[in-house]
């Protein structure tokens, strides 16, 4: 799988960082079909069974789809091997932060 490393800065005012980042996610994820949205959610529930993590997010941007698992841990290493062999083979991009992982579908 393809694994991009970023250098990602925390936000200064976290709060707001939320919110404007809950008010862009409502309005991109009217972008894209349910079919995507699903695909999506089973991202989200297949990431969740392979790491514990405080937290995973789906954050629909403007060109693509984000699964975002935040400071996560892997712990069904073999099942996460399937999963990122398979979603390899459609085109999803792992990166790499210092604040977690992040696997990107590009569907515009």
């Amino acid at each position: 799988m393809k694994v991009v490393k970023l250098d990602t800065q925390e936000a200064p005012n976290k709060w707001w960082a939320a919110q404007d980042a809950r008010i862009r996610n409502y309005a991109n994820s009217t972008r894209y079909s349910d079919s995507q949205r699903v695909t999506a959610e089973r991202m989200k529930l297949a990431l969740e069974l392979v790491y514990c993590a405080k937290g995973i997010y789906i954050a629909y941007g403007k060109k693509g789809i984000s699964i975002k698992v935040d400071r996560g841990v892997v712990v069904r290493r073999k099942d996460l091997k399937l999963l990122e062999d398979d979603w390899n083979r459609t085109g999803i991009v792992k990166k790499v932060s210092n604040q977690g992982v992040i696997y990107r579908l590009n569907v515009a």
